[in-house]
């Protein structure tokens, strides 16, 4: 027990010494303003170089991949049908199935799933 203690802990240094040197390392000590300024040949930039990030995309992709992966927690109990109790099943699959119908509504209720421009 105080061996794997011991040994998390030696651990836990040696990763916290390098984060540290790599830390100091990796500084810059000299920051110049024409330096971190954009170059557009001379000229300063008229637009942002980068696009406006859709946030009501990135929700409902992380819905998406969220309820995709409690489908497929469902898949086990359809192949445990046949060698278990018939009650346990119908609870354990009105339960799990409660779940996604409480966090959908949830979502919805939030206004997570509303595109709006």
């Amino acid at each position: 027990m105080f061996m794997t203690l011991y040994l998390s802990m030696i651990i836990l240094l040696i990763a916290f010494i390098m984060m540290l040197l790599a830390s100091m390392i990796s500084k810059k000590t000299f920051m110049d303003r024409e330096k971190t300024s954009p170059f557009e040949c001379g000229f300063d930039p008229k637009s942002a170089a980068r696009l406006p990030f859709s946030i009501q995309f990135f929700l409902i992709a992380v819905i998406f991949l969220i309820f995709d992966v409690e489908i497929t927690l469902l898949i086990p109990l359809i192949l445990t049908l046949k060698i278990t109790n018939i009650s346990m099943y119908t609870f354990l699959s009105f339960f799990f199935l409660m779940i996604l119908l409480i966090g959908l509504y949830h979502e919805w209720n939030q206004g997570a799933l509303n595109w709006m421009y």
